[in-house]
């Protein structure tokens, strides 16, 4: 299971209920803010997350509406917050303006209280551990080098307890061998395969977070089949000209996204301020029901959809 939080939720300027871009994603003890709009530190200690173990920034493009609150975050960082190193990791182009923004801006010579580590990734996996991962994607957005990204749980084939104790398997090492793929060696001498005691195989649970994106046909198969996407949408139908114009998303064209490739649920954000937020809800659900508008502060459990 994937828990988010959205913490800015507006397009390109804050309005009065609704911060720059900016949310977590959570799975066990990691955390990953995704974005770092303009007063995100405040968004953080609003929410509660506060700033414990949370080292780790993906963004998805270098628009200074995505970026600026990173300023802000080092700074308080330097003097009131102890975390042993920060990671900001992007696409080449937002890490060199993100560059020039600590190092030219914040710091101007000084040298920060931690490690702080700028890491330009290229799409493919690039963050794993035993039971998840995260994998980087181009996305298309007015001329920025943007990424999206898909966490997602290993698939496991879940163990049959019933199967082993019809197989008089004792309790200890050999489950956990059997569980982990091994064949297990009783002591009685039998030797047990994983096929025996394991079932079908289920896939981990995935969860797609894209920036701003200015179309939609190169997204279809990376999203097919999430069980949960996060995705602008700066406006309405009949503003799409101006949506194109700009590199933007409309609620419908959103939907339609969702609905071709077959995901769970749909979270809107990236929200303009000349719109209301039913209009936008209604404008995605008439193409994909399972729609939901984000507002800042909004916490949402992604899990399998088949559970």
């Amino acid at each position: 299971m994937f828990e988010v939080v959205f913490l800015g939720t507006s397009a390109s300027a804050p309005s009065a209920k609704r911060n720059l871009p900016a949310l977590v994603v959570k799975h066990d003890e990691y955390r990953f803010l995704i974005d770092c709009g303009e007063g995100t530190q405040r968004q953080i200690l609003q929410s509660g997350i506060g700033f414990k173990r949370l080292n780790r920034i993906l963004i998805t493009h270098g628009h200074l509406d995505h970026i600026l609150g990173l300023a802000g975050l080092l700074s308080t960082f330097m003097r009131w917050e102890s975390i042993d190193e920060l990671e900001i990791a992007g696409a080449s182009g937002a890490i060199d303006r993100i560059r020039d923004l600590l190092y030219g801006v914040v710091l101007r010579g000084q040298r920060p209280p931690m490690p702080v580590r700028l890491r330009a990734i290229e799409p493919g996996l690039f963050f794993e551990r035993d039971d998840f991962s995260i994998t980087a994607f181009p996305v298309h957005h007015r001329g920025a080098e943007s990424l999206g990204y898909v966490f997602e749980e290993k698939g496991r084939r879940p163990f049959l307890p019933e199967k082993a104790e019809a197989l008089n398997i004792p309790q200890g090492p050999w489950r956990r061998d059997l569980v982990e793929g091994r064949p297990a060696r009783l002591p009685d001498g039998r030797v047990i395969q994983p096929d025996e005691v394991l079932g079908v195989f289920h896939p981990g649970t995935r969860l797609v977070v894209i920036g701003d994106s200015g179309e939609t046909d190169s997204l279809v198969e990376i999203c097919r089949g999430a069980d949960a996407l996060v995705i602008e949408s700066t406006y309405l139908d009949e503003e799409a000209d101006m949506a194109k114009q700009f590199g933007h998303l409309t609620a419908r064209r959103s939907a339609e996204l969702a609905a071709r490739a077959g995901v769970g649920r749909l979270l809107l954000t990236h929200i303009s301020r000349r719109y209301r937020e039913k209009d936008v809800q209604q404008q995605a659900q008439e193409v994909f029901p399972n729609t939901e508008v984000a507002r800042d502060f909004d916490t949402f459990q992604v899990r399998r959809t088949d559970e």
